[in-house]
């Protein structure tokens, strides 16, 4: 998989208007959190990084950031902070071993079809270090479908969430809960899960 082009595309030609939308987010507390619990100079990876403001926070606290996202609009707002290596990859991209010491996964991955998730997350888990830390934000719900932009979510309970990270090798330890509104201009509920690697 490559990635959802009508997903892709959307996000492409709304950039500026999700990042807009998203500028709060990089005063998340659990990014703080993540952040805390990382040494200085730690590698870190912001998967589907979007416009970037969560890569360009962690680089201001001093952490080394490599920021990764499908669409190429995303990747060219991620790569004007200093500190963010920014490139385009999809999920299938990801490769290698004991790279990161973190991996922030928020609300990436809930654009990826169902039966790619094992091996998406298995392939994430490889790429942490080992005691690294993980973290996931996913829309709550179940199945697939497009939302009223077109493009294409799936969705899982938190229960299912854990299971799929404890297979691949996660340790979860912490949870929240809490709901948004979106680029559609519905508001979703969510769930971000806190593991160890």
């Amino acid at each position: 998989m490559t990635g959802d082009s009508e997903t892709l595309k959307i996000y492409g030609e709304r950039a500026g208007e999700y990042a807009q939308l998203i500028e709060d987010g990089a005063t998340d507390p659990r990014l703080a959190t993540f952040i805390a619990a990382l040494p200085q100079g730690a590698h870190v990876l912001d998967l589907g990084c979007g416009p970037g403001q969560s890569a360009a926070r962690m680089a201001a606290a001093g952490l080394n950031v490599t920021a990764t996202d499908a669409v190429p609009e995303m990747v060219e707002l991620a790569a004007q902070t200093d500190g963010v290596t920014a490139k385009v990859a999809t999920f299938d991209d990801i490769s290698g071993t004991d790279l990161y010491m973190g991996i922030w996964a928020n609300f990436s991955l809930l654009h990826a079809p169902r039966a790619d998730m094992p091996r998406h997350l298995a392939t994430l888990r490889r790429a942490l270090c080992t005691g690294g830390l993980f973290h996931i934000g996913m829309k709550t719900g179940s199945g697939e479908k497009r939302d009223s932009l077109g493009r294409r979510y799936t969705y899982y309970t938190a229960d299912e969430l854990h299971d799929l990270l404890r297979d691949a090798g996660f340790d979860p330890f912490s949870s929240h809960t809490g709901s948004d509104v979106g680029l559609d201009g519905v508001e979703a509920s969510w769930v971000t899960i806190a593991a160890h690697g």
